[in-house]
């Protein structure tokens, strides 16, 4: 991207670096060594049935996979592991174990920003991220619900992340977004970064440590198709373990991998 063309994006969302923005929801992850996140803000949801994407994890509700270090972090952990049988995956018999914490129907939000500091993990087949889905997923159903993915990363690609939205005619390998590469080749996993969106009637912004990198509107869908950012939406922090886009692991990736996060926090507009 050109100079001339970041002043030209970082010019069309000035408003959304106003200091004076109102936090609606924020979690610091304060709370004694090894308790889990707080379940008034957050549910941890378990299986092992792919995810849509036929992940090799099964997401469990132990604290084994999800707690807070006493430091006020959040720790996703994700360990591998062979299961009972009576952990059911989509492929037999368990190898992985991580979690997935979403605030559906405790907390979800029309535009605003979002974002939330992190220090991913690294491995071919890890896959962390931090995202959205419309509240109304269980009658409209995906893609239809939209989905807004604020970071995503790949362990194959450990000095990018993505930010990509989805919706009816523009999903799965379809998605809108970009990569943000860290310069010099540096590896996300070697520190915390701040990962955000700002999110208005007719933009969906991406930023990492307050770059901008992705600007959405309306006019970058597919002729004809839909743009499904018109109702609240809510979070979703996972640990995924393989799947159609990251790969399985290999012989080098380590296990465990911890993804990290430090705070979530969500302003209006």
């Amino acid at each position: 991207m050109s100079v001339l063309i970041f002043v030209a994006l970082c010019s069309l969302v000035v408003p959304a670096q106003k200091s004076t923005r109102k936090l609606v929801f924020a979690d610091e992850f304060n709370g004694a060594s090894g308790s889990p996140a707080d379940p008034l803000k957050w549910t941890t949801q378990t299986g092992g049935n792919g995810w849509g994407n036929k992940e090799l994890q099964y997401y469990t509700d132990s604290t084994e996979n999800a707690y807070l270090d006493g430091k006020g972090k959040l720790v996703i952990k994700t360990i591998k592991q062979d299961l009972p049988l009576s952990y059911k995956c989509w492929y037999g018999q368990c190898k992985y174990t991580s979690a997935r914490l979403t605030t559906k129907n405790k907390f979800d939000k029309k535009y605003g920003r979002f974002e939330a500091r992190i220090k991913i993990p690294r491995g071919q087949g890890i896959w962390p991220a931090f995202w959205m889905l419309g509240n109304d997923i269980d009658k409209a159903h995906w893609p239809q619900c939209g989905e807004i993915d604020i970071m995503e990363n790949i362990g194959r690609e450990p000095s990018t992340v993505h930010g990509t939205i989805h919706g009816p005619g523009y999903s799965g390998a379809s998605g809108i977004g970009a990569p943000y590469n860290l310069p010099k080749n540096k590896s996300f996993a070697e520190d915390f970064h701040i990962y955000s969106t700002v999110w208005t009637k007719d933009q969906i912004n991406f930023y990492v440590d307050g770059n901008l990198y992705k600007l959405n509107t309306p006019k970058d869908l597919p002729a004809g198709k839909q743009w499904v950012y018109d109702h609240p939406f809510f979070l979703i922090l996972n640990l995924a373990v393989g799947g159609n886009w990251p790969g399985a692991p290999d012989d080098a990736t380590v296990f465990p991998q911890m993804m990290v996060v430090d705070y979530v926090r969500v302003y209006n507009e």
